[in-house]
């Protein structure tokens, strides 16, 4: 049984930063999926896949993966990167690019 612990980035759909600042458990895949022949469903044995833990901080989620005895990987959180964009810079005479419409 392994896992992977990361910190989740905000969806597309998410104009804040909630949900961001905590931690994740998620279990890896053990059992292949399959195709239900009848319907097309894609399905798994595997239980783990559904369990998501929600920690407050990166130690605690390891802590916990020690304590339990899962192998486990951290995936290093991605910072956002803030772009400083300023509407008057749009009629700038120092632009690199010209201005169109």
């Amino acid at each position: 049984m392994s896992a992977k612990i990361y910190r989740p980035a905000r969806s597309a759909m998410q104009q804040g930063n909630a949900k961001t600042h905590q931690w994740v458990l998620e279990f890896d895949q053990q059992a292949p999926r399959t195709i239900d022949p009848l319907f097309g469903y894609t399905s798994s044995s595997d239980t783990l896949q559904q369990v998501k833990l929600r920690f407050e901080s990166q130690q605690d989620a390891e802590d916990y993966a020690r304590r339990k005895g899962i192998a486990y990987r951290v995936l290093p959180p991605k910072e956002k990167t803030v772009k400083v964009v300023s509407y008057s810079e749009n009629f700038s005479p120092n632009r690199s690019q010209p201005w169109t419409h």
